[in-house]
């Protein structure tokens, strides 16, 4: 399959772009038995119905009173997955990770797609109004946004450890037909002992993006302003 139309292209780039297609084509395959080995995991564990802390659907609304929220309450139907990504922001992670935010500000975009499937929540250990205040700042209307500053979500589920400090991880949660809700798949940047911040790619795009280009991602970190 020609890649292009254009003219003067060298024989030895012409045999190198079809080598790389045949691996990006391998790699397609591959992703796809991934998610095919995900898909057919055996039911996970029942969790705790935790309760979350949520502030109004007003971004603005500062103000507006505080409601709680069970974990089995973030189903909104009957057959909906629910996928939570655990922001890297509270306890002792006093400042809101950069690349989390990064992750977020792309779901935030995507929300109105992802929904028509599962159901998508953030959540932080941060209190709810420092969790909010950074939302404004950063204008993510289409989330839903929990404190789990005083349960024990993050830490039960790996993202947060004894002492407080944070860490980034996506997961995936089902809810089976008498409402007991289970685990069934959580990711984390770190994938080995000698591969960091790499397991969760996938969720973000700008990644790829860079991937693409001759220099690739180089050793670039998100910033929270440039």
């Amino acid at each position: 399959m020609r890649q292009t139309n254009l003219t003067g292209e060298p024989a030895d780039y012409v045999s190198a772009r079809e080598e790389l297609r045949q691996a990006e084509v391998e790699l397609m395959r591959h992703r796809e038995r991934v998610a095919d080995l995900r898909r057919r995991l055996p039911p996970g564990p029942v969790v705790d119905d935790y309760v979350f802390e949520e502030g109004p659907a007003d971004l603005q609304a500062g103000d507006a009173p505080v409601k709680t929220v069970r974990l089995s309450e973030l189903f909104t139907g009957p057959g909906r997955d629910l996928v939570v990504y655990h922001f890297m922001y509270g306890k002792q992670q006093t400042d809101p990770c950069p690349m989390c935010t990064m992750w977020i500000d792309g779901f935030n975009g995507i929300a109105h797609h992802v929904v028509r499937n599962v159901d998508l929540a953030v959540v932080a250990a941060a209190d709810l109004p420092v969790l909010r205040a950074h939302a404004r700042i950063r204008q993510w209307p289409n989330l839903r946004l929990l404190s789990a500053g005083s349960n024990t979500f993050k830490y039960d589920l790996g993202s947060e450890d004894a002492e407080g400090n944070q860490d980034s991880t996506v997961s995936v949660f089902t809810r089976d037909d008498d409402g007991s809700v289970r685990h069934f798949y959580s990711a984390h940047p770190r994938m080995a002992d000698d591969i960091d911040q790499r397991g969760i790619d996938l969720l973000s795009p700008v990644w790829h993006i860079l991937d693409l280009t001759p220099r690739g991602r180089g050793d670039w970190f998100p910033a929270l302003g440039y």
